[in-house]
């Protein structure tokens, strides 16, 4: 297991972020690949269903967005509250944890997209704590294939929540517009870039022969709800309660529509 360090958790809380390389075990990484692998087909296999080459966010060949799928994998829960997880959310977040949210984010061979500088609390317009994103690299990743560039509190200055604006062609929700180009994220595979919701960051295309493939489970320190506080935003699955993990590793094996709502549609 990854062990972080107090120079970490100190640069999280002043800059909005640190990085763990190779910090998830193989047999966890290699079933994530599986289970990335398995549902790319499910959403293909939906495609030709309907005769469509696009389903939501869903890009045949070009990108996928697979939100939210762990109730109905029998092993995705198994990595979304390890020891791993649990050390990174008492790091960042303290003894109180939930599951947000949880997604696949696929950069297709020479054919990914980019995404513009923002936040993922830009996506969240209702008022909330900071949460944690675990950017969860399943391949090794560059500045060729569409890795993630973070930008720090004190080159940003800000570390909070700033309203964004829809970019026209894209829609992309972008919040700065400086001409900083931030730090690029490049590590091996089963490394792990965690940073603030409030951290900006952004993407490049992925220009490679081969998918870059990222997953990307979010927790909070506490339930998020809609603005008139009537529903949650996304999950709000309890993990650790006073620093001990109190989920249930739980499989429903009931698949989600694909074209099920993503809550941060973004990497």
């Amino acid at each position: 297991m990854a062990r972080i360090t107090e120079a970490q958790v100190r640069q999280y809380h002043d800059e909005g972020y640190f990085i763990l390389e190779q910090a998830i075990p193989e047999h966890h990484l290699e079933m994530l690949r599986a289970e990335c692998a398995r549902y790319i087909k499910m959403i293909e296999d939906e495609m030709d269903r309907q005769g469509k080459d696009v389903i939501g966010l869903n890009h045949r060949g070009s990108r996928y967005f697979i939100s939210n799928r762990y109730k109905e994998s029998p092993h995705l829960a198994d990595f979304i509250f390890s020891d791993l997880m649990a050390e990174i959310c008492r790091a960042t977040l303290g003894d109180t944890a939930y599951l947000f949210h949880e997604q696949f984010v696929v950069k297709a061979a020479e054919r990914g997209m980019k995404f513009g500088w923002h936040q993922d609390s830009g996506y969240v317009t209702s008022a909330h704590k900071p949460y944690v994103t675990c950017w969860c690299a399943l391949d090794d990743v560059n500045e060729e294939n569409g890795t993630v560039y973070l930008l720090p509190y004190s080159r940003a200055g800000v570390r909070e929540r700033v309203a964004h604006v829809q970019e026209e062609g894209t829609n992309d929700l972008i919040g700065y517009f400086g001409d900083d180009p931030g730090i690029p994220v490049i590590v091996p595979a089963g490394s792990i870039a965690v940073f603030s919701s409030v951290c900006f960051h952004r993407s490049g295309p992925n220009r490679t022969s081969k998918m870059r493939r990222i997953y990307l489970p979010q927790y909070s320190a506490e339930p998020i709800l809609s603005a008139d506080g009537s529903q949650l935003w996304a999950f709000a699955e309890p993990f650790l309660k006073d620093g001990q993990v109190v989920a249930a590793r739980r499989f429903e094996g009931e698949a989600a529509p694909v074209t099920q709502r993503s809550a941060i549609t973004n990497r």
